[in-house]
């Protein structure tokens, strides 16, 4: 039995299965599909990058698994990059998830469901009105606006009274999306309102190389990042030498295989022409396959079904703020845990009031930018620090060990390493912000670390 302060094992292989796949399946899929095929030019080239991006992200989660099942506690990146590397880099690696990582994402996706919900019910956005101090705006006052609040604000008042009841309500939205999306695709397929003609293009290996295509390929990343939320969650799973690889393993082979299938259905409903930077994709081909009617409905299915993203992230990233302060080096008030409820409260709530102040200064746009630059950075040397401690301990580790050793994580790296990249030469505004922010997460970490010290009983 847990003592008072700490996490309880509540977390099923089901509900974690679940929480990965509700990470991942975001606004991403239902909105860079146009952008993709702009870049790269032929459907062919489409799907092959929804390809290459879910195998990226298959091999991260075979690596993944190995650290989880190695230490299962909760924090993800942060504890691994602490027992590879040491505090500095982990404790960055916890920052840059609490300001990119899950707070902006939160901020964007409760934007998109509040515009998504009004859309549904035929509302326009109402009264929006910016305050500015010294002509920098502040302060943003609108319908969606207070909608995004509110639904952040009730979602982790939901996980803060208990773990049991959230994860309950994770399942539900989560197969509610799940559902929507393979009714879209199941009537899709069956619809007599798209063309198999739509498919053109071959495509040479040379397009690996393709300069769009890496580009492309960042947007794609980014639909696909959350397969590594069970890791954040690893000391509350249950079993979690076997169940947190197997959450991450399953979740990102499931939602491979929906991209993929959705990607067909986009391309099947609409000619290239009418798909090229097209934003909203899924609503344009569901018009397409079912009619114009069809619209308002799909927009509140996609509305309900980013819930399900928002209350995963919210689940998740509290834990890493949870570790962080364990080990003395964030403040000691966000590793109490709620005697009653075994919930990170603090945490939870500092989170909740990052994503809101974003949400209402209008700031989480510009560091949405520069999410995929900074999470691939980092997720790439967390596996790097997985075959650090191969070579410096290759006798010791868990039942499970990443399948295709060495060959998954040097894929991984070089593919993380090939997007940045392209990153830094395409966009380097993005990247000069992550570099930007990686400094101040020095900064707090110097500061942390002279005037903090560890938490006396350290989680394990």
């Amino acid at each position: 039995m847990p003592a008072a302060h700490q996490l309880k094992r509540e977390i099923g292989l089901f509900t974690a299965v679940a929480i990965v796949v509700a990470n991942m399946v975001g606004t991403g899929i239902f909105t860079t599909s146009g952008f993709v095929l702009q870049e790269v030019g032929s459907s062919s080239a489409l799907l092959l990058g929804w390809f290459v991006g879910g195998m990226f992200a298959l091999c991260g989660a075979l690596c993944y698994g190995e650290l989880g099942a190695r230490y299962p506690r909760a924090g993800g990146e942060y504890v691994y990059l602490r027992e590879a590397f040491g505090k500095p880099l982990a404790f960055l690696s916890g920052w840059i998830s609490l300001i990119v990582g899950f707070s902006a994402p939160i901020a964007a996706a409760a934007i998109a469901f509040s515009i998504y919900l009004l859309k549904a019910l035929g509302a326009g956005p109402g009264t929006h009105r910016v305050f500015s101090i010294v002509g920098v705006p502040v302060f943003t006052f609108s319908l969606p606006v207070v909608l995004a609040v509110a639904v952040v604000l009730l979602l982790s008042i939901l996980h803060v009274h208990s773990l049991r009841a959230g994860s309950r309500v994770q399942n539900l939205l989560t197969l509610f999306k799940i559902a929507l999306i393979v009714g879209f695709i199941g009537a899709g397929i069956f619809s007599s309102g798209g063309s198999i003609d739509h498919f053109s293009g071959s495509v040479s290996p040379g397009v690996l190389l393709d300069g769009k295509f890496v580009v492309a390929l960042i947007f794609i990343s980014f639909a696909y990042s959350g397969w590594n939320a069970a890791a954040y969650l690893g000391g509350e799973i249950k079993h979690p030498s076997r169940n947190i690889p197997l959450a991450m393993l399953v979740g990102t082979l499931i939602v491979t295989a929906l991209y993929l299938l959705l990607n067909f259905v986009y391309v099947y409903a609409l000619p290239p022409e009418e798909m090229r930077g097209v934003m909203e994709v899924a609503a344009a081909a569901g018009a397409r396959l079912f009619g114009p009617g069809i619209g308002r409905w799909l927009n509140g299915a996609i509305s309900l079904g980013l819930l399900s993203v928002i209350s995963a992230m919210i689940l998740a990233g509290p834990r890493v703020y949870y570790a962080m302060s364990r080990d003395g080096i964030f403040f000691p008030l966000f590793a109490k845990v709620d005697e009653t409820r075994h919930t990170p409260a603090h945490a939870i709530g500092l989170q909740a009031a990052i994503a809101m102040t974003m949400i209402v200064s209008a700031s989480y746009d510009r560091l949405l930018v520069y999410i995929g630059f900074t999470l691939s950075l980092f997720a790439m040397l967390t596996v790097i620090g997985l075959m650090r401690l191969r070579f410096k301990d290759p006798g010791k580790g868990p039942a499970y060990r990443t399948w295709g050793y060495p060959l998954t994580p040097l894929i991984f790296i070089l593919g993380n390493l090939w997007i940045i990249t392209f990153s830094i030469r395409s966009r380097p505004a993005p990247v000069v912000w992550g570099f930007v922010t990686i400094a101040a997460g020095l900064g707090m970490y110097v500061y942390f670390h002279r005037t903090r010290s560890p938490h006396p009983k350290e989680e394990r």
